[in-house]
């Protein structure tokens, strides 16, 4: 069932390059910070249609319109991940606040512990975040589903602690492989380019800055947005699993 997410996924996610670089010109924007709450608030609609379709339904991309519907999507989107967020690094601070107040091994321990303890709660977070997205775009955006903890807490029980972790783990992972073996290649074929040049005694400055400028064109306007999208389709076609 994983695989067959992913191989969705892979697959809608190249279906419009034209969206990949509006998408692509909307992280160049970003700079500016409110265009990055319509990337946000786009990949919540990839979120939506995942969470009302099935895997291999052949759905669309959703179209990249009504701007003002999709930013204030986009900022409870970033609400919802800075809320979720805070939980760990809150729980991290008291402990290093009150291992602050102790000494030698008591002081060593109480961090250890509350390490141990931030780790368990950034992958609980991690994943109710994802969740919480998915559950509130299934509920039509009702905000409040984001935070419905014990309903959160259901879906990721009937999809699997272990197959919602693993999931994750290996979106990390492809995501991880498809941007290294791009910018990789596209270096490599520059890099040859450059220093065959420099066996012919040629000036090649410009061949290396060229494949610098390519590589970053690329993986800003295609691999990024791409990956954004198929990250969103697969954690949106996870949360079905506990519909069907």
């Amino acid at each position: 069932m994983i695989l067959d997410i992913y191989k969705d996924s892979l697959e809608y996610s190249a279906q419009d390059w034209k969206t990949l670089v509006i998408l692509g010109l909307m992280a160049v924007l970003s700079i500016f910070l409110l265009p990055g709450f319509l990337i946000s608030g786009y990949n919540y609609r990839v979120i939506g249609t995942a969470v009302h379709g099935i895997i291999n339904g052949k759905d669309p991309l959703p179209e990249f319109n009504d701007l003002v519907s999709m930013f204030v999507d986009g900022i409870k989107v970033v609400i919802v991940q800075i809320a979720y967020v805070l939980v760990p690094i809150i729980v991290f601070l008291i402990f290093v606040l009150i291992a602050s107040n102790l000494s030698g091994i008591l002081s060593v321990v109480t961090m250890i512990i509350g390490s141990v303890i931030t780790f368990i709660l950034i992958i609980i977070c991690c994943l109710m975040v994802q969740m919480g997205l998915c559950h509130m775009a299934y509920n039509d955006g009702a905000f409040s589903k984001a935070f419905a903890v014990k309903e959160l807490m259901k879906v990721i029980d009937d999809v699997g602690w272990v197959e919602c972790i693993a999931t994750y783990l290996g979106l990390i992972i492809i995501t991880l492989v498809i941007a290294i073996v791009v910018t990789t290649l596209i270096g490599l074929i520059f890099s040859i380019f450059g220093f065959s040049g420099l066996l012919l005694g040629a000036d090649t400055s410009g061949v290396f800055l060229l494949g610098t400028f390519i590589n970053w064109l690329v993986s800003m306007f295609l691999v990024g947005p791409y990956l954004s999208i198929f990250n969103a389709r697969s954690l949106g076609l996870l949360y079905t699993m506990q519909i069907e």
